[in-house]
């Protein structure tokens, strides 16, 4: 059993939890992740790892309720124990040699984004982080990004914080006006990250993305996360999560995750209804 140390609301839809899970941490890695069951009964899903503390022998990870399991998670509470948690899966992110990073971070994918900006300001990378979100109250880790930026860029699609505009604005921006990266790193929904590759392919700046968005089993069991990548098949939990962003197809992607959201919609439903009826 995986016991909950810490939770934290960062906003009304998503929630940090650190997890006593001392093998995961001793091995984890940015751009990793793991699987989950919150009971006996429950379903597996991945998520990945937004953090960890080796010392302590904690995994943090950030989640958004939009299905059954994540709205059942979401109802646990520090000293609860999960069924299991297993990993870290997946490649962890490559950063050896980047001198110059910009990272790309969108809504809940900033927590994806975050150990991966800490792991290269911690090697001595000058790193540039884009962080967006539709707006204010959706904000998450500003602080946690702040201390692992030489630049922080926080954007709204409303102008209610930070700047006015998408992450595609800020990064262009930021190139035009004379900085040179070795690479850019965009974690978030895959129509964020489909704008940043276009953005960089026009200046020849290689791209990393991370088609965690579109993972389910996590094994390569299901072929849920199964994508195109330079015309070959690819699964995201196996091959990746990191991928050439100018070699996905990206619509491929968007289309086969949508099939998923009116399944995700229903159990999320069901879930709050057996929790209501418990609350009565």
């Amino acid at each position: 059993m995986y016991r909950i140390t810490r939770k934290k609301e960062l906003n009304p839809t998503v929630t940090l939890m650190d997890i006593e899970a001392p093998a995961v941490a001793k091995k984890a890695q940015p751009g990793q992740f793991i699987i989950l069951r919150t009971d006996e009964y429950g379903e597996r899903i991945p998520l990945t790892i937004a953090d960890y503390d080796r010392e302590k022998g904690t995994v943090t990870i950030i989640f958004q309720i939009v299905g059954g399991t994540t709205e059942k998670l979401g109802h646990m509470n520090e000293g609860d124990c999960l069924q299991d948690f297993a990993g870290p899966l997946g490649n962890p992110t490559e950063t050896e040699g980047l001198r110059k990073v910009a990272v790309v971070g969108g809504g809940v994918g900033c927590a994806i984004a975050f150990p991966v900006a800490k792991k290269l300001h911690e090697m001595g990378c000058e790193v540039h982080s884009i962080v967006g979100f539709r707006n204010k109250d959706l904000v998450i880790l500003e602080d946690e990004f702040r201390s692992a930026s030489d630049v922080l860029k926080m954007m709204t699609d409303d102008g209610s914080y930070g700047e006015k505009g998408l992450v595609t604005n800020a990064l262009k921006a930021l190139i035009d006006s004379g900085e040179k990266y070795d690479e850019v790193i965009a974690i978030g929904p895959v129509i964020m990250m489909k704008f940043v590759a276009a953005v960089t392919k026009e200046y020849g700046i290689k791209t990393v993305v991370s088609m965690n968005p579109i993972m389910i089993d996590g094994t390569g069991m299901c072929g849920g996360c199964r994508l195109t990548v330079g015309g070959e098949t690819k699964f995201a939990c196996v091959d990746g999560p990191d991928f050439d962003g100018h070699l996905v197809d990206f619509d491929e992607a968007m289309t086969r995750s949508a099939m998923y959201k009116p399944f995700e919609r229903a159990k999320h439903e069901e879930t709050c209804k057996l929790f209501s009826q418990e609350v009565k």
